[in-house]
Order: structure tokens, then sequence, then C-alpha cells
């Protein structure tokens, strides 16, 4: 390994490293300009799901590619299905084309977001994955599997929105949009 350093001290010109290894794995909340290449996947913070109507995500980076919702023991009030919103600017809440199944229950579309449960009970309980891919342009895809231990509930599904511009924030509610969560946690994870 060859290192070359021009210029005097506190006058350096320029540095150059030849071959360089990494002796230390561990990077400690490291910042990147422009597109990142390759895979980055970037955690935000959980919330918790115990109160109010939405959850929401804001601030995703406009090299996104993927975003995957991951929700933990997520309950609401009510009885209103889960969807997830998307947005540019600000929440899209119409134009979607989106279905959910429910295991041995209810088959449900929604135009107003990405439908996650076919049939919702109070105290559901959700576990799993919901994963939302650009498509092409500013069109967005969505698939899910989640369940729910409580309820022997399982739902599965996808759809599909166009946006107006890319995608900078993430927001999950229910249809009714009047249903509160009660229990649980939220994460999202960006790449």
């Amino acid at each position: 390994m060859a290192i070359t350093i021009s210029g005097d001290s506190p006058n350096l010109t320029s540095a150059s490293l030849t071959t360089p290894t990494l002796t230390s794995a561990t990077l400690t909340s490291p910042t990147f300009a422009g597109t990142p290449s390759g895979s980055i996947i970037t955690s935000m913070t959980a919330q918790a799901s115990t109160s109010g109507t939405s959850i929401d995500f804001t601030s995703i980076p406009s090299w996104v590619k993927r975003v995957t919702v991951m929700m933990s023991g997520v309950s609401t009030s009510g009885t209103s299905n889960l969807q997830i919103q998307i947005g540019s600017g600000s929440v899209t809440t119409s134009g979607y084309t989106s279905g959910a199944w429910s295991a041995n229950t209810n088959n449900s579309t929604a135009t107003s977001g990405f439908l996650i449960t076919g049939t919702n009970t109070a105290a559901g309980n959700y576990y799993g994955n919901i994963f939302i891919c650009l498509f092409s342009s500013n069109t967005y895809v969505e698939s899910h599997a989640i369940g729910s231990p409580a309820n022997n509930n399982q739902s599965v599904g996808g759809g599909g929105v166009a946006l107006g511009g890319t995608l900078d924030r993430v927001r999950i509610t229910t249809v009714n949009g009047t249903d509160t969560f009660d229990a649980g946690s939220i994460n999202i994870l960006y790449e």
C-alpha cells in the first residue's frame, strides 16, 4: 500500500491512497453525496403505533428505488382496513389500483392507498413487510404479506400508483382515516 501526500500542513493540496485496505468494518453515521451506486440500505427510526390516525415517514431521498415498511404488532381501534399512502411533496390519496386478500375471509380493493388488509379487526396485532418499488419514472408498485397471530388472519396483496414526482414520504393509515392506532411499532428501510 502506498500513501501519497502533497503540500505542507496546513496547506495540504492532495492525498491519494493506492490499494486501500479496510481495517475497521464499522462505519458510524456515514453520509453520501450524489446518487450512491450499489446497495445501501438505510433504516429510519421506528415509530410507536400506539396513538393517532396515521404514521408518517418523510424526507426519503430522491435516489431511493425501494422502501420496505415493517410492522411489529400493529393494531387499530376499529375494523377499517389498513392502507399505505405514498407521495411526492404531499401524500397522494387517490389514483391507486390495489387489492388485498385475507385468508378465508375477504377480498377487498381500494383506490385511496395500497390496501394492506382485506379484513381488519380491532386488536389485530399485525406483523410483516410491505415492499414499495419504483417501477418506471414516477410509477410505484407494492406487494405485501402480513399476518396477525392474534386473530389468525393473513393478508397478501399488491397495487400500483403514478405520482406527480419522486417519492419522498410514506403514510400508514386506515381506509376510513379515523380509526386510531393502539399497539405496536412501524419502521421503514429504504435503498
